[in-house]
């Protein structure tokens, strides 16, 4: 990491370095498989390089804000897409108040000054949100997955330690705490997923899902502005009424998600009281 730090930089001081996917089990900066607690264990004297890190779906704002010394660095949240599927782009996003060209971007991320936020997935939907093995159909939280030693209970291999156990072993604060001056963000399930679970399908690549997400654009213009801005009582008049109670649930926070766990996404529970289960196959395409 140093190495490469310094030779983008003799390129150009204006090409700006940031840890993508920050906490996820492999190869990222805090990873449980990466070896490193800190960003000056990582980067050493190319540290004060370094200004934004980059939170994947498997942590918010929220959890970062647990670890004191991520306090000066800016949070970003950037949808990567693994396919084409278009639910995966702009998932999560940045939320930025200036004139768009890449000086007063790259300003932003270094100041903060006029960076807004950021658009979140739920955590839990995240594929390494808790800790277990995919294999043996083992999730487990923090702590029992110390119980069990880190270890399979199933089969005795090792678990794949996600997420939230890295946080609660770098973190010097408690749940809830917020650093003054810290912006907010919004946390949302993509519109896609909202659709297949009102649909009663299995997968946001269904035809079904396609024509109503589609018909529901051209009519509000984007995603973003449905699942945020768009009133409640505009929703109903365009849609079915339980439809725009999902999005207003969406909006408000309100739907629950069964935690993702070494690769495997989370899943919303879109009807209350349906538990959700897990199948073990062979991957599809829209899990990438």
């Amino acid at each position: 990491c140093v190495e490469l730090a310094e030779k983008l930089k003799e390129i150009s001081k204006d090409i700006e370095i940031i840890p993508a996917h920050a906490w996820t089990p492999w190869f990222s900066i805090f990873g449980s498989k990466s070896g490193f607690d800190s960003v000056e264990e990582c980067f050493q004297d190319k540290a004060n390089e370094i200004f934004a890190l980059e939170t994947g779906l498997s942590s918010d704002p929220a959890m970062n804000w647990r670890v004191s010394k991520l306090d000066r660095f800016t949070l970003l949240s950037n949808s990567d897409s693994h396919s084409y599927w278009p639910w995966r782009m702009g998932r999560e996003c940045n939320i930025l108040d200036i004139e768009l060209n890449y000086k007063n971007l790259i300003n932003a991320i270094r100041t903060g000054k006029g960076f807004e936020g950021t658009v979140e997935v739920d955590p839990n939907y995240g594929k390494y949100h808790l800790d277990g093995h995919r294999a043996c159909d083992v999730c487990f939280e923090p702590a029992e997955t110390k119980k069990h030693k880190n270890i399979c209970p199933k089969c005795g291999n090792n678990l794949t330690i996600g997420v939230l156990n890295r946080v609660e072993e770098l973190a010097d604060r408690p749940e809830g705490f917020k650093p003054k001056g810290k912006p907010d963000f919004y946390k949302l399930i993509p519109l896609a997923e909202i659709m297949a679970g009102y649909l009663g399908v299995s997968q946001p690549s269904s035809k079904k899902v396609f024509e109503l997400y589609d018909s529901l654009i051209g009519k509000f213009g984007n995603e973003l502005n449905i699942m945020l801005e768009v009133p409640a009582e505009k929703l109903e008049q365009a849609m079915d009424k339980k439809l725009a109670g999902l999005i207003i649930k969406n909006r408000e926070g309100r739907i629950e998600v069964t935690p993702g766990y070494d690769g495997v996404y989370g899943v919303a529970l879109i009807e209350p009281g349906v538990e959700n289960t897990r199948k073990k196959k062979q991957k599809s395409l829209a899990e990438f």
